[in-house]
């Protein structure tokens, strides 16, 4: 073998050579000096863009002159189409100064037809030359895309808290507003802001989720609610001229997973097949049982009749940062297949120019759902002035959870943190519930507690807990009081429901 170190394995080289004689010289010294080699020759410039476009050569071994073509001409071609693929001139008609001119022009190598022996050597070379360079590259896109993605996860980690805050009133407000109206339009706008709250709420932990390399915690998701869901959030968002179809075949089906994550995948999907239709068309959401190798299966379809794309684009979807948008991120598709992944799913695309696009989601089915006939939700009792100390770090969501409590006829105390929750104990007594998040400051929630009852509390208590960070971490849970843990986002239904219930059983 030439040269010394790694095997080279099968190479694919190109000869740009007219004379099929000195071809054949060529591949006889470089097979007999140990490489394994398949060659093909070509003359002519359609010939060798022909050859180029069939697969990529590992070296391009030329000759200086030819009729008709030069190998200046070779290199050029070399060069514009595959940038790091080597290139050695081989000639016999090649002086000093034409061969400084041809390392000028870009060649890696020249080598001397009638001086042969330094050529196995001067392949070899070349040919790890350019592989070093071709991982070096590699290397770089890689750190700079990891460099791109920390960044996007301390943007993402950075702005959590005040989206937090941000969205803290769509999830609290909307209840209110049904309070305070029967219009069934003031109720349908007030059920359209707490899907985009939630919505809006959950994207941030998906996103901080994937930025930790955590998973979200897994629900059974009936798809006929969802598709509901997905229908009522793109009709702000649809066209007059796009016709939205929306189908589940069997409302009994469901999948299990994350349903804000799922809902994030088929929202931008959807959106996408809506940016590709200006002219208008026809969007169609689909679900449906598919048998496949793997068994049963649940496949969603996302359809449009929009412009389409090429095979080149299709190819690049789900790659990191590429988008055919100008003011796209190019992370929307990636998501989307690390979602469905996780899932145990796969995501396909076929697409037509002027034919429109469509994508296919194959997720494990789960069984079938059966629908409660009562399933709302049972009317929330009035307070009746009974007393809530509300103890939470975050003013936006306690002025907000004080509100809406207060509404339902509670008298209300709120707290900041720990230590002031227990100035309020001190100066007022003991409430009839304390409802406390558990990541407060000064005092932990456990701790709160434990100190409440020491002080005589034998009420229930109430933990908010944050998705990922137990309730009682510091395992300082009391044992002489009930609790119940909500976790978070809030919805005020439930903080309501669990209020009056916490109080029943106390």
């Amino acid at each position: 073998m030439p040269n010394k170190g790694a095997p080279l394995g099968p190479l694919r080289i190109l000869l740009v050579e007219d004379s099929p004689e000195d071809a054949e010289l060529l591949c006889d010294q470089l097979l007999e000096a140990g490489l394994e080699a398949s060659f093909e020759r070509v003359d002519s410039e359609d010939d060798m863009r022909a050859a180029l476009a069939a697969k990529m050569p590992d070296i391009v071994l030329s000759d200086l002159s030819m009729p008709g073509f030069s190998g200046y001409e070779a290199l050029r071609i070399v060069h514009e189409l595959h940038p790091l693929v080597p290139f050695i001139f081989v000639s016999g008609t090649m002086g000093e100064e034409t061969a400084v001119q041809a390392l000028h022009e870009g060649a890696n190598d020249y080598i001397i037809k009638h001086q042969p022996a330094r050529l196995p050597s001067a392949v070899a070379r070349a040919i790890r030359e350019a592989r070093r360079e071709m991982e070096r590259l590699r290397v770089e896109d890689e750190l700079m895309r990891a460099q791109r993605l920390e960044s996007l996860a301390l943007l993402a980690a950075g702005l959590s808290h005040d989206l937090r805050n941000i969205l803290q009133p769509l999830l609290i407000v909307p209840d209110l507003i049904r309070d305070r109206s029967d219009d069934p339009k003031v109720v349908r706008l007030a059920d359209v802001i707490a899907e985009c709250g939630r919505r809006g709420h959950e994207m941030v932990e998906s996103m901080l989720s994937f930025v930790r390399g955590s998973r979200l915690p897994s629900e059974r998701i009936v798809l006929q609610r969802l598709f509901q869901a997905v229908g009522m959030l793109l009709k702000s968002s649809l066209p007059g001229n796009v016709d939205l179809h929306l189908e589940v075949r069997d409302d009994r089906m469901a999948v299990e997973g994350n349903y804000t994550e799922l809902q994030q995948v088929l929202l931008n999907l959807a959106l996408n097949a809506i940016q590709a239709m200006p002219e208008g068309g026809r969007l169609s959401l689909l679900a449906e049982r598919v048998a496949t190798a793997d068994g049963e299966r649940l496949r969603i379809r996302v359809q449009d009749e929009g412009i389409g794309m090429d095979e080149a684009t299709v190819g690049r979807l789900f790659s990191p940062f590429f988008t055919t948008k100008a003011s796209g991120t190019g992370l929307g598709l990636v998501s989307c297949k690390r979602i469905v992944e996780s899932l145990d799913g796969t995501i396909s695309v076929s697409s037509c120019p002027g034919e429109g696009t469509c994508f296919d989601l194959l997720l494990p089915l789960h069984g079938a759902v059966v629908e409660r006939e009562d399933g709302a939700m049972p009317a929330v009792p009035a307070g009746r002035g009974r007393r809530i100390l509300v103890v939470d770090d975050e003013a936006t969501r306690l002025s907000l959870l004080g509100n809406a409590l207060a509404s339902q006829g509670y008298r209300l105390r709120l707290a900041a943190d720990g230590a002031a929750a227990m100035r309020h104990l001190q100066e007022a007594g003991m409430p009839d519930v304390v409802l406390v998040d558990s990541g407060i400051p000064l005092l932990s929630a456990g701790q709160l507690l434990t100190e409440m009852q020491d002080m005589g509390y034998r009420g229930p208590a109430i933990v908010l807990e944050e998705s990922g960070n137990a309730a009682f971490a510091d395992g300082l849970a009391p044992s002489g009081i009930s609790v119940h843990v909500l976790p978070r986002p809030l919805e005020m239904q439930r903080v309501f429901r669990a209020v009056a219930d916490a109080l029943g059983a106390g």
